[in-house]
């Protein structure tokens, strides 16, 4: 079973060179530590910067620069601060190529739940709609079941709906997945110690399994 920085580490190997990436609250934050230094990719916040470097030593810490999360960040040399209305016209104008965030539930056709629990205060959606109808790809990471051991993958989201049709790929604390076009959830990977058999009845929606499917390697 892998941990949350472990999810992260295995969602920067999607990451390719070049391309722009928001970065979501939780988990997907934690992918910045593990893009490898060849790789040449510019991250986005959506409250309005631009070029996001590795989070802060203590000497380095500046209250007034934090990423959409109120953690605090670094700048690059190149980086670029502008307005939230700013920023949300480059997510709606499709610059930023690869969205990664956490979520409640995922269905089978790739529609995602994310950012609200009826009966809880919520202070808004955030940009979770914005990012999940614009990016070109979105890969979610969350756990595979919630606290009582209720599966998160669905044949259809109980939660209210983020975004419909959406999501590429999962990683969740079990297994490595890619929705499929024509809905099902198809199992490329497997966490170290985690059998497909596990996935399965983890899996409320459809998982597809072709072949022999292989342990995660870091």
């Amino acid at each position: 079973m892998l941990n949350k920085n472990q999810i992260a580490q295995r969602i920067a190997k999607e990451v390719k060179n070049g391309q722009y990436i928001n970065l979501g609250i939780g988990i997907p934050t934690l992918v910045a530590n593990y893009i490898p230094n060849y790789l040449e990719v510019v991250l986005q916040s959506e409250n309005g910067l631009l070029g996001i470097g590795p989070f802060p030593t203590q000497d380095q810490i500046d209250p007034d620069l934090i990423n959409a999360g109120k953690q605090t960040i670094t700048m690059v040399k190149g980086s670029a601060l502008f307005s939230s209305a700013e920023s949300f016209a480059m997510i709606r104008g499709g610059h930023v190529q690869l969205t990664i965030l956490g979520a409640m539930e995922v269905s089978e056709n790739g529609d995602i739940a994310n950012w609200k629990i009826p009966g809880k205060m919520v202070k808004g959606m955030g940009g979770a709609m914005d990012l999940v109808a614009s990016a070109e790809n979105i890969i979610v990471a969350m756990q595979h079941c919630s606290k009582d051991g209720q599966s998160k993958l669905l044949k259809k989201c109980t939660l209210p709906i983020t975004g419909l049709r959406c999501v590429k790929k999962i990683v969740t604390d079990l297994a490595f997945l890619e929705v499929l076009p024509e809905g099902g959830f198809k199992l490329l990977e497997r966490a170290p110690g985690i059998s497909v058999e596990e996935i399965q009845s983890k899996t409320e929606g459809r998982l597809v399994v072709e072949g022999d499917i292989p342990e995660m390697s870091f």
